[in-house]
């Protein structure tokens, strides 16, 4: 019975020992994410094969796992960069990325998990400078948004090829001037479109008088054609057969030939 205690105490530091080896051999990737193994005895980051995937995995308690998110993220980044006429203009933009799946090893070797603050944001705002710096302040807050954003992604990705790191887009939520400045590009386009609506109603006026000429035009060449085709017996023809059809009806009347003017029948009374 005395010997029991005796035994039981490198039982339990050997259960102690077990667990702690246990825990640090094991590693549970979560979600969204993938680790890079560290090697202490082996050469250090592994970068020649594919990160560890999501999922439990086992691995030397000696060695070390650092686990990055490797799905779509986004970057809030308020900028303060110069137009190309020197004034100051506040850019509030997002930048998605992800970091490449196969050289997470590289990333991690080369730039390490602060590869956002180190590699990311000054590559975003290099070159949003650098694209707003071509245009006026009229033109980025007017109809020029896009084209920056296309611009401004275009640049990023040329600074972080070979990097590591994936940009998929830019977003421009918001573009904000100097209020003055502000105030004269709203002033200036409001001129702009008052001139345009007046040069449309111009242009429809001019429309219409050219189509009331032309309609006039028209009734006049289709009178004139009307009175040179009116002959004195073709009018006489015509008369006759007005007659003939009144004479025909039923109601009451009285016709007198050759008292009208020019010879015609004179026809007197009726009820209609």
């Amino acid at each position: 019975m005395e010997r029991l205690p005796k035994l039981g105490i490198p039982i339990i530091i050997g259960i102690v020992v077990l667990i702690i080896f246990v825990a640090k051999s094991t590693v549970t990737i979560d979600s969204g994410e993938a680790g890079v193994l560290y090697k202490t005895f082996g050469g250090g980051v592994v970068t020649e094969e594919p990160p560890l995937g999501e999922g439990f995995h086992l691995v030397a308690p000696w060695n070390n796992v650092f686990v990055y998110e490797v799905r779509q993220q986004s970057l809030e980044e308020k900028m303060q960069v110069l137009s190309s006429n020197g004034l100051e203009i506040r850019i509030d933009a997002s930048t998605w990325f992800q970091p490449s799946y196969q050289n997470l090893g590289k990333l991690h070797q080369e730039k390490g998990d602060a590869y956002i603050q180190r590699l990311l944001q000054p590559a975003v705002r290099s070159a949003a400078r650098a694209v707003v710096g071509r245009y006026n302040p009229e033109q980025l807050y007017a109809s020029k948004r896009e084209a920056i954003q296309n611009e401004i992604l275009e640049e990023t990705q040329v600074l972080l090829k070979d990097q590591y790191v994936q940009v998929n887009e830019v977003l421009v939520r918001d573009v904000s001037l100097p209020p003055t400045i502000k105030e004269a590009i709203e002033r200036k386009l409001r001129q702009e479109q008052e001139s345009l609506e007046y040069e449309f109603r111009l242009t429809k006026a001019e429309q219409e008088a050219e189509r009331q000429r032309i309609d006039a035009e028209g009734k006049a060449r289709a009178n004139r054609i009307l009175s040179e085709s009116l002959t004195e017996k073709v009018l006489k023809e015509k008369g006759i057969q007005a007659t003939l059809e009144l004479a025909k009806s039923n109601n009451a009347k009285t016709v007198i030939i050759g008292s009208g003017e020019g010879g015609m029948p004179l026809i007197l009374g009726g009820n209609n």
